[in-house]
C-alpha cells in the first residue's frame, strides 16, 4: 500500500514537473529581462527624477502592512489576564493610523494624478 502511494506520487511529480516545462511560452522581452521589474533603467542615469508620490504611496503601504503585523496577535489577547487592557492598545493604533490616512487623503497625498 505505501509503496504505491510513493509511486503514485513520484509518478505526478514527474509527469507535472515535465509538462512545467513545456507549457509555458518562453518570449522574453527586455522588461522581463531587466533585474527590476520596475520600469527602471538598471543601466541609466541614477540621477532621474524620482516620484515623490509613488515613495508615498510606498511608504503607506507599509505602514499599513505593520499595521497588520501588530494587529495580528490581538485575538490571542483574549487569553490574557488582562485583555482590556491589549484590545485598548489595538483600538488606539487603529485610531491614529485613520486618523493619519484621513489627514493624507485631505492633505492630497493619495491623489495619483492632479
Amino acid at each position: 500500500m505505501l509503496l504505491s502511494i510513493i509511486l503514485i506520487s513520484s509518478a505526478l511529480a514527474l509527469v507535472l514537473a515535465i509538462i512545467s516545462f513545456w507549457l509555458p511560452q518562453m518570449t522574453p522581452d527586455m522588461e522581463k529581462l531587466s533585474p527590476y521589474e520596475c520600469g527602471f533603467d538598471p543601466l541609466g542615469s541614477a540621477r532621474l527624477p524620482f516620484s515623490m508620490r509613488f515613495f508615498l504611496v510606498a511608504i503607506l503601504f507599509l505602514l499599513f502592512d505593520l499595521e497588520i503585523a501588530l494587529l495580528l496577535p490581538t485575538p490571542w489577547a483574549i487569553q490574557l489576564y488582562s485583555p482590556s487592557t491589549t484590545i485598548l492598545w489595538a483600538s488606539l493604533i487603529l485610531v491614529l493610523l485613520t486618523l493619519g490616512l484621513i489627514y493624507e487623503w485631505i492633505q492630497g497625498g493619495l491623489e495619483w494624478a492632479e
